[in-house]
């Protein structure tokens, strides 16, 4: 191996050595832990700590890296405290998940690290957020992010890269072209010659670089690191290395040809840079012992600090508490005029209040700009806010939802514009393991509106018609909003802004241009976890949401002689049981109405709840109505038939009946 140290001093060099040899020698010990049975899983970096390493030493200590499984050098770079890594992949409180997540699978605002998750592919467009933020605020900052060669089939790799070289991102792009995607090999993961390559396809700048020579990895990406920063841009960099070990231990290395093995073994990136500073007489036998020696005793006394921490003791409290970044609500109504608007004006004064309440908030979407969204909702933000801050997307929403993820990590909230619900699907991974799951796993919270324009009756057939709520109840991390009037719909959305918690905030179409009301003309907060009672009454409990609780309120109105409390729920998740209870401990009945197809929808959990708090009051069993169990069709008269609207009188008058 060659080696070329240029402008580097002898204290440079000896500090990528020391900072190689580190996290080699604490892998060496963490394989004996494992197998005594100490640790329970690891995916060793042997012979790629010069990635790592050297990316790390370029960047500034106060710029972003979000490394993979295979970066230990990346935290042992920057200094964090051995005993908290040893404590996280031991599941102690002192680790960086408190027990909740294992090996790097964790984040630090600290240190400038953002761990990955499982599904890899997300934090690439993550990374686009937080550089993204750092354009907005003129930081001149760079942001890193890893990736396998095997991660770049996912279409979060294409999608990110795409954002970014469109927005001209200030993102290193460093993937560790390693042979192979745990047993595939790269000619069967993509048919082009280099991973590079692909740079050209996004108008992007790509290099690539030996990822096991430790001064062509740290001289090139401190170069274009610098570049970066005064001309804010993404660069495509592929690290061509070796995994010398199995992708984690269990999987082994019989797959690999063993001449193949023998020929990395000799370009290991250690061993080789050891060899070329004795060559040059910057590091001697004697030097190299005693600096081995300092770093082995180093993790053996933090090993004991974690091995002598107590076991966690669970506490439901705790966990639970945990779920959620704690919100103070600020209740805000100081306005006395009204004004008489549709659901559509209010969610478009809810927004631009927002947006001239928090001066850096985001609002990300398809066509939302110039067009004014898919519903108009947003026209003339931009001639107010600007592009910066009213930014179309391209039709990528799983790396629009990562980058909006991104921008919370830096500090900045962000508006996200599904064009229909229907289309969160393609950035459901994002949502429901990344932004749900944050601040339960790593105190970091995901300070996300996501927009769902939903619901049918609108003749628009099964890919913009659903109302997909359901999806998200379930999920613990967030926050599911759901009004039914302008004036729930304003006030809640500047609930859900304010929120430092991802909030999935449901607007029915049906609703935009059908239902008018009286609403403050000023900026007004509504809390929630706040059911509204429409109507009083003693014969029955009517609890529904959206769309259907005017559909209520129509056969009620039709037939005066029912005496019904009538609950909207307004928001689903928190969920206002109390109320639900009260209600139904009055009047002994209770039917739910939802728009959505029976099994696994809201009214299954709310009328299971009525049973478990409420049976001894019941006078009659709680009566579910909702669509049928198809999907939703286009025709008027399918879709009709298919609606739980027509079903709810007869239901009614059948539980009334009893």
């Amino acid at each position: 191996m060659t080696y070329t140290t240029k402008d580097l001093d002898t204290d440079k060099l000896l500090a990528l050595y020391r900072n190689m040899l580190r996290p080699r020698l604490i892998e060496e010990k963490m394989l004996i832990l494992l197998r005594q049975g100490k640790i329970s899983k690891w995916f060793s970096g042997i012979g790629q700590e010069a990635i790592a390493v050297g990316v790390t030493m370029a960047l500034h200590d106060d710029e972003y890296i979000l490394p993979m499984h295979r970066n230990l050098g990346v935290f042992t770079t920057r200094n964090i405290p051995l005993y908290r890594l040893f404590a996280q992949w031991q599941g102690k409180a002192s680790g960086f998940t408190k027990g909740r997540d294992r090996s790097f699978h964790f984040g630090t605002q600290h240190y400038k690290i953002v761990g990955m998750i499982s599904h890899l592919g997300p934090q690439l467009g993550v990374a686009d957020g937080i550089a993204l933020a750092s354009k907005l605020k003129h930081k001149n900052k760079v942001t890193a992010v890893f990736t396998g060669e095997g991660g770049t089939s996912e279409g979060d790799f294409h999608e990110a890269l795409n954002v970014a070289s469109v927005w001209q991102l200030p993102v290193l792009f460093c993937v560790e072209n390693n042979g192979y995607g745990l047993s595939t090999p790269t000619s069967e993961q993509y048919n082009c010659n280099d991973i590079a390559d692909r740079g050209l396809g996004y108008g992007m700048e790509s290099h690539i670089i030996d990822g096991n020579n430790i001064i062509d990895v740290y001289s090139t990406v401190r170069a274009l690191a610098e570049s970066i920063r005064n001309n804010p841009r993404p660069i495509l960099l592929e690290f061509k290395t070796f995994r010398m070990r199995g992708h984690e231990e269990a999987s082994g290395t019989k797959y690999v040809p063993q001449e193949l093995m023998d020929n990395w073994a000799m370009k290991d990136p250690l061993m080789n840079f050891q060899a070329y500073l004795k060559e040059i007489n910057i590091l001697n036998e004697e030097d190299e012992v005693s600096i081995k020696a300092a770093i082995v005793s180093e993790i053996n006394e933090h090993l004991d600090v974690a091995f002598n921490e107590e076991a966690i003791i669970p506490y439901k409290t705790i966990e639970l508490n945990d779920v959620f970044k704690k919100f103070e609500y600020q209740d805000i109504n100081n306005n006395s005029n009204l004004n008489e608007i549709r659901f559509i004006d209010a969610i478009s004064q809810g927004l631009r209040q927002s947006l001239e309440q928090h001066n850096d908030l985001i609002i990300m979407g398809q066509d939302i700009a110039e067009y004014g969204g898919a519903f108009k909702i947003t026209d003339g933000f931009v001639e107010q806010f600007g592009k910066d801050r009213i930014r179309n997307t391209p039709i990528c929403e799983s790396a629009i939802v990562e980058t909006a993820m991104g921008l919370s990590i830096a500090g900045i909230k962000s508006v996200v514009e599904m064009q229909f619900s229907d289309f969160v699907t393609s950035g459901f991974n994002p949502v429901v393991n990344y932004l749900a799951k944050s601040h339960y796993r790593w105190n970091q919270n995901a300070d996300v509106v996501i927009r769902m324009p939903c619901g049918g009756g609108v003749a628009a057939g099964p890919f913009h018609s659903q109302t997909n709520e359901a999806w998200f109840t379930k999920t613990p991390g967030l926050k599911v909003v759901y009004p039914a009037f302008p004036y729930d719909a304003k006030g809640l959305l500047a609930t859900a802004i304010n929120d430092p918690n991802p909030v999935l905030f449901f607007e029915h179409k049906g609703l935009y241009r059908s239902i008018r009301q009286d609403v403050p003309t000023d900026y007004y907060t509504l809390p929630f976890g706040k059911a509204s009672i429409l109507k009083a009454g003693h014969d029955i409990t009517v609890i529904s949401y959206g769309a259907a609780i005017h559909w209520a309120l129509e056969t009620l109105d039709a037939t005066p002689k029912v005496s019904a409390d009538v609950i909207d729920l307004r928001t689903l998740q928190p969920l206002d049981t109390e109320t639900i209870f009260k209600s139904v401990r009055k009047t002994g009945k209770a039917i739910i109405l939802q728009e959505d197809s029976l099994f696994g929808g809201i009214a299954s959990d709310v009328s299971a709840l009525i049973m478990e708090h409420c049976f001894e009051y019941l006078d009659a069993p709680v009566k579910r109505v909702a669509s049928m169990e198809t999907p939703i069709p286009f025709a008027k008269q399918l879709e009709d038939q298919y609606l739980s609207k027509n079903k709810f009188e007869d239901a009614l008058k059948e539980v009334l009946n009893y």
